[in-house]
């Protein structure tokens, strides 16, 4: 400023158009900083999404499973597929990146992902939003889990300026449900979290219609937004998810991250190594929920033909039959036959 100073104002007979002239640069600057300043201020931009932690940190990601039968039990999928995950898909970024969230749109990518398991699309945004916005670092996988219950392990990098974490992974089968975390920051303030552990509960990616999780393909028109699966939405009792004697539905995973040191960082193939995932069969030691499930049976049918003899009381009959049978103390089904007095309408 003192040599800007000098040479402003070393020139006396044009020392008042000079001054002018940088009292008016000067008061641009001012307003300038104050219209950035003003902007930034409006910005949602939270407290701990400012990392200043030094270096990189590693992290270890065990995926567990939680979708059993006992937690689950309507329409639970037994076979032709039975009840499993996707790999995981994850990402490390800025605070300016989702690869998915709640209540906006789904992308092509996560389209494509939750509805049929295929990632080309969805690894490509990844790469061409770090190649765009540099706001992606690195982006990682795990095999997929083979059981409802069993889990899976990864390792992951992340460092000030990429400190958030999001995932997603496919339930199989189902219409366009995952479970994922979006942008789940690492980082807190000056030092890295050590241990992190979240419920994971599933989404609906609002592009298919489907109820049940063996639903055939029915593309929603127009696309929904993304929407957390609840235990009473949808609100249709032919939802897979749909249990009205609970208040919230339990945990279907659940995510542990773990902050290590170590030196190498894997590199995770799609396919499945002995290295990377716990063997098929190995169920969590933890007590399992019991999810009470209501008997639910059909409308009934029409009335029966009167039968009796000409002369007395005959009686018609009705019928109705079982949707879903109870499980783990639901409430028992009701009667499925039903009877009423009558008279026979063929005598003369």
């Amino acid at each position: 400023m003192s040599a800007i100073s000098v040479s402003l104002f070393s020139q006396r007979p044009n020392m008042e158009k000079m001054k002018s002239v940088y009292q008016s640069h000067v008061l641009q600057w001012v307003t300038l900083t104050l219209s950035l300043l003003s902007g930034i201020c409006t910005m949602p931009v939270s407290v701990d999404s400012v990392c200043s932690a030094p270096s990189t940190a590693k992290y270890s990601l065990t995926f567990t499973g939680k979708w059993s039968q006992t937690a689950f039990p309507k329409q639970y999928p037994v076979y032709r597929p039975p009840a499993q995950w996707s790999p995981l898909i994850g990402v490390t970024h800025s605070s300016d990146y989702h690869i998915w969230q709640k209540n906006e749109y789904a992308s092509n990518g996560v389209r494509e992902f939750s509805e049929k398991g295929e990632a080309w699309t969805l690894i490509k945004e990844v790469e061409a939003a770090g190649e765009r916005i540099q706001s992606v670092y690195g982006l990682f996988s795990t095999p997929a889990v083979l059981d409802g219950t069993s889990q899976t392990t990864t390792e992951f990098e992340v460092y000030a300026r990429h400190s958030f974490l999001s995932f997603i992974m496919r339930l199989v089968p189902s219409p366009d449900w995952f479970v994922g975390v979006d942008s789940l920051n690492l980082c807190e303030g000056d030092h890295w979290k050590e241990n992190i552990s979240l419920d994971l509960f599933p989404y609906d990616a609002g592009t298919d219609s489907g109820f049940t999780f063996s639903s055939p393909n029915f593309e929603t028109i127009p696309q929904d937004k993304v929407m957390q699966i609840t235990s009473s939405f949808p609100s249709h009792p032919a939802n897979s998810f749909y249990y009205p004697r609970l208040k919230h539905l339990p945990p279907i995973a659940k995510v542990t991250l773990t902050k290590i040191k170590s030196n190498q960082i894997f590199s995770l193939p799609i396919e499945p190594t002995q290295s990377n995932q716990i063997p098929t069969g190995n169920e969590i030691n933890e007590s399992l929920i019991n999810t009470p499930l209501d008997c639910e049976v059909s409308a009934w049918s029409p009335w029966g033909l009167c039968k009796g003899q000409c002369g007395e009381k005959g009686v018609r009959h009705r019928t109705r039959y079982i949707h879903i049978h109870p499980a783990n103390n639901g409430a028992v089904c009701p009667p499925l036959e039903d009877e009423k007095p009558c008279v026979p309408d063929n005598c003369v």
